[in-house]
């Protein structure tokens, strides 16, 4: 007796077995439907009988175990690879950067192409490359991932052994600050604040919340695997990666830690086809760089421990991301491309060093899940300072099947950013003379089996395809939309209101400047063309307040600026300091000698900056308030910093009535405090320092070792301040973690 049903989805069946699991199979794979004591199985083998692992009603480790038998080396070999950058979007960075071909033309030149289809490159990584984790970055819309998805997952399902695709994303939930908490609707996901914001919350509830919308949101687009959350505790002011962490403070970036992950990987009976894997990174934290420069470059490739702080710098890790209600520990962990500087036997990068992942992470900790390097670790390295450059810190003299094989004896299972298969095979080869078929076999068995868990536990297996109108209402609803921007407002930290200046009631008349920004250079080292332009879009502003050009006319100033941005080393002048502050920095304080140095592309060893002084891109911030100011005469005036980094704020704090600080919040969510709709309940996940020679002199691995900066008011502004319209916060959330 047949025990299901068979739904016709188009380009796919949806075939629903009878108190068992929903399967989706492609009609163009070649894979037929099995039929065992009258229900439905997939024969992703092609075999014509029922394999262990193709049998839903078998204990998953059992079916894993199975599947890594069957497989030949070069599959195995192609799970340990993780894709380079894939973009679905026709527009934008990301479009141009990674765009693909179509049986030889661009997208524009083939007609009869489209941007869901598979492109040249993907098709021969994963036929070829027998390559199954792919990173998405910008799609295009709703239906073109679905689309793009449903091609991919039926393209491997008529490879091999039908192994399905492991989609992945970067973070992609922050908002642009002229998107009203709505915009979604139809196709957008919902718009939270960056990691810092959520910290600034000081809510895990919240940040779980956030995981399980997220994880819904991932899910309709075909992402099974979250390369987040970044738990590095943010000792070093600094570093540029500073506002994708949870802040500064262990215990609450572990308490941020372990929801974060449970929100994405918990479905209501543990792991289930509404789980997304976690990623968590950076083991052992990457927060420490010297003088907060960050190792995606070769001047940054050293984290040091001057405060001999590392253990502290896993407890977002031991302690939250590994202690996990229901599914027990993040399903990955990527180490990040630093050098721990003399904290273990060896001086390499944290994605080569055996101690760091076996010995610790494994053996130590018990850590079973996936160990994924970081982008293009094994490539080689050609510059000092660019961005897209192999990042094989520590190894740059081995080869790049060599740097495969050290980091595979590490206790590697995973490299990020490698396309190809033979690298992998070549250390394959290079196990088994050294050590003899069966144990290196066995070790990349070990790996796979680690991957294909995750694969299996998001319910891949059964059913990778979408279903496009039911994706259409997960991506826009209103509820995530909402829920979204409630968050961003509650990560809004009002630092000063000067003679409870705020709310500013609505419809007064506000004068808001131009800000403008010389030449720069983004993170790939693409040119950011010279602009001067409104910060927030005018009809956002009209909903709350009369926009006026002239300040005589204005009842308020309302200012919006950025943390200071610098860049920490040129070809041309060698290290420089990074600032924090929006004035020039000259560096009289800093080490004469730096603690760690070298690189093949080096003649010095010495990495000081001494004596030297570097300037902000962003200086025009600072002449934007106090010319504001000025024109405002004793009218108040109000600045919304978007902090990207702790930040000197001496510089224009005694001038000014009104402080916000916010992560990427959107204008519509930081108007609704300036006028009163929403109370502010914010507080700082780091400490504001007191000045540049504070950042200068603090140690890189230590939380909270600078002193506050104090307001006119008498505020300091620490660790866990804010206020919202009656005073100072202190709130359980205070008591919990500063009191």
């Amino acid at each position: 007796m047949k025990k299901y049903t068979i739904t016709d989805k188009d380009t796919f069946l949806l075939i629903d077995n009878e108190n068992g699991a929903t399967l989706g199979l492609a009609k163009n794979s070649g894979v037929e439907i099995l039929e065992v004591d009258g229900y439905a199985f997939k024969d992703l083998n092609k075999n014509g009988k029922l394999d262990p692992y193709e049998d839903w009603r078998l204990p998953m480790e059992e079916r894993i175990r199975n599947l890594v038998s069957l497989l030949q080396i070069e599959e195995i070999a192609g799970l340990m690879l993780y894709s380079g950058h894939q973009s679905v979007a026709t527009t934008g960075r990301f479009a141009q950067m990674f765009a693909g071909t179509y049986d030889g033309l661009t997208l524009q030149e083939n007609e009869h192409a489209k941007i869901s289809d598979i492109s040249d490159q993907q098709k021969k990584f994963l036929k070829e490359d027998r390559l199954r984790h792919v990173l998405l970055t910008a799609v295009e819309n709703t239906e073109a991932a679905v689309t793009w998805n449903n091609h991919m997952q039926a393209f491997v399902e008529s490879i091999d052994h039908g192994i399905p695709i492991n989609m992945s994303s970067d973070p992609r939930h922050t908002s642009d600050a002229s998107t009203e908490f709505n915009a979604g609707a139809g196709g957008d996901i919902s718009k939270w604040p960056e990691s810092l914001g959520l910290a600034a919350t000081f809510n895990p509830k919240l940040v779980k919340q956030f995981g399980e919308i997220a994880a819904k949101e991932y899910r309709a687009l075909g992402i099974t695997t979250a390369l987040s959350p970044q738990v590095d505790i943010a000792t070093e002011p600094r570093w540029m990666r500073f506002k994708g962490t949870f802040g500064e403070d262990s215990v609450l970036s572990a308490d941020m830690a372990k929801a974060y992950c449970e929100g994405f990987q918990n479905s209501e009976a543990g792991w289930g086809s509404e789980s997304v894997n976690a990623m968590v990174k950076h083991w052992p934290g990457g927060g420490s760089g010297e003088a907060g420069r960050d190792a995606h470059y070769a001047y940054g490739k050293y984290a040091v421990y001057p405060g001999n702080n590392f253990e502290e710098h896993l407890k977002p890790f031991v302690d939250g991301a590994f202690k996990l209600d229901k599914t027990n520990a993040a399903s990955a962990v990527m180490p990040y491309y630093t050098i721990s500087y003399n904290q273990t036997p060896s001086n390499v990068g944290n994605g080569f060093n055996r101690y760091l992942i076996q010995d610790l992470l494994r053996n130590k900790y018990k850590y079973d899940g996936v160990v994924c390097t970081d982008w293009n670790i094994t490539h080689d390295n050609y510059s000092m300072s660019q961005f897209i450059s192999g990042k094989s810190w520590g190894v740059e003299k081995l080869s790049v099947e060599e740097r495969h094989y050290l980091a595979i004896l590490a206790g590697v299972d995973q490299f990020g950013g490698n396309n190809e298969l033979a690298p992998v095979l070549a250390a394959y080869e290079m196990g088994k003379e050294a050590f003899g078929e069966k144990f290196i076999r066995e070790r990349f068995e070990l790996s796979a089996h680690r991957l294909l868990r995750n694969i299996f536990q998001t319910g891949l297996f059964e059913n990778p395809y979408l279903d496009f109108k039911s994706s259409e209402k997960i991506c826009g609803n209103p509820e995530f939309m909402a829920a979204g921007f409630e968050a961003q407002k509650k990560s809004i930290v009002l630092l000063k209101n000067k003679q409870q200046v705020l709310p500013l009631t609505k419809k007064l008349k506000v004068y808001i400047p131009e800000r403008t920004r010389p030449v720069t250079f983004d993170w790939f080292g693409k040119e950011i063309a010279a602009k001067s332009e409104f910060p927030v879009d005018k009809k956002i502003v009209n909903k709350f307040y009369d926009l006026v050009d002239n300040p005589d006319e204005a009842d308020f100033g309302l200012v919006f600026i950025e943390s200071p941005q610098s860049v920490p080393y040129t070809e041309k002048d060698g290290y420089l300091p990074i600032s924090l502050q929006y004035r020039p920095y000259h560096a009289k304080l800093a080490r004469a000698k730096s603690i760690a140095g070298g690189d093949p592309l080096e003649k010095t060893i010495n990495r000081s900056y001494k004596d030297k002084t570097n300037t902000t891109t962003n200086e025009a911030d600072l002449d934007a308030v106090l010319s504001t100011k000025e024109q405002m005469g004793e009218k108040p005036v109000i600045v919304c910093l978007d902090c990207t980094n702790p930040t000197v704020v001496a510089e224009f704090e005694p001038y000014i009535d009104g402080l916000l600080i916010h992560f990427s919040s959107t204008t519509q969510a930081l108007l609704t405090l300036i006028c009163g709709e929403t109370e502010p309940s914010g507080l700082l996940p780091f400490q504001m320092p007191l000045n540049m020679d504070m950042v200068e002199t603090q140690k890189e691995d230590v939380a909270h070792d600078m002193i506050p900066y104090t307001d006119e008011l008498g505020n300091s502004y620490d660790f866990a301040y804010g206020l919202n319209f009656s005073g100072v916060i202190k709130d359980e959330r205070v008591i919990h973690y500063k009191i």
